[in-house]
Order: C-alpha cells, then structure tokens, then sequence
C-alpha cells in the first residue's frame, strides 16, 4: 500500500494556523514516519515551496518514506500529477488531498483518492494503536513475597 500525499494541503486541514510555522512540517513528518512503519506501507509527502535540507535527509528519503519538493518554476500539484502518472498499478495507491483537481486527476487515472478529512481520522487510529502498542510492550516487574521479604532482610543486615 502507498499514500501520495499533498503535505501542504493536509498541514492546512489538520492545523490551517501552523501552515506557515516550518515545525508543523516536522510534525507531520515525525507521525507520518511513525504510521508508515506501524503499517508497513510507502510514503510519498510532497510539499510546496523551497527545499527544506533537514526534511531531505538520508533517513528520510528511503523507499519506502520519501519528502519531496518540486522544482524550481513547479508546483506541488504538478509534481503529485506526474507521480500518478507514473503509477501502473493503483489498486493499493492512494492519493491524499482536499485539493479537487487533484482528486479528479487522481480519479481520472484510476487512483483512489482520500480527503485531508478521512486521513486525518486514519493517522489519528494510527497513532493510538502504536501508543497502545507501546504500553502493552512495558514490562512491569512485580517480586513475590518472598523476594520482597528476602530484600528487606539484606537491607536490614546492611544498618
């Protein structure tokens, strides 16, 4: 499974008001990388605007979680319609923007599209499960009575 999805359109439906700030970018990806991983699926983030060198790292830019940025002279829409033109297969593709001419695009090329909206809900489960994960993978221990017992001895002995 593979998400292409319009980083700038989603910032502006999940926090509009950070849309200028470059740490909502760094948010979105921090999660994006965490769902990626949790659901073992690709991920294609296009922004708009000028290269940011901390988002086109090594680690970021592998086959399976890649940010991308247009071109000088580009857009992010130009850039996501060439990427699904490129698609052969669209049965576990899918394009993510609120941006309708994206969508039609996407739909004209046999892509399944998802708004800002339905990925947002899917980020969110995301995120709670692998918190839960989480929780469930912290070992509690607990000692017996006797160990209990066999501790306060030693600690005793030590006065």
């Amino acid at each position: 499974m593979a998400y292409l999805i319009d980083g700038n359109n989603f910032i502006g439906y999940s926090s509009p008001s950070d849309l200028k700030d470059p740490k909502s970018r760094y948010d979105l990806v921090s999660k994006l990388l965490i769902f990626q991983r949790f659901k073992r699926t690709k991920i294609f983030l296009v922004f708009d605007g000028l290269l940011d060198p901390n988002l086109i790292t090594e680690e970021l830019q592998k086959k399976s979680f890649s940010v991308i940025y247009p071109p000088p002279g580009e857009d992010a829409d130009i850039v996501i319609k060439k990427i699904i033109s490129k698609q052969t297969d669209f049965r576990r593709f899918y394009v993510v923007s609120s941006d309708r001419e994206i969508k039609h695009f996407a739909k004209a090329k046999g892509a399944k599209s998802l708004s800002c909206k339905e990925f947002d809900k899917k980020l969110k489960t995301t995120l709670k499960a692998y918190k839960k994960s989480l929780e469930t993978k912290k070992k509690t221990i607990s000692l017996s009575p006797l160990e209990v017992n066999q501790w306060l001895k030693i600690f005793k002995n030590k006065k």
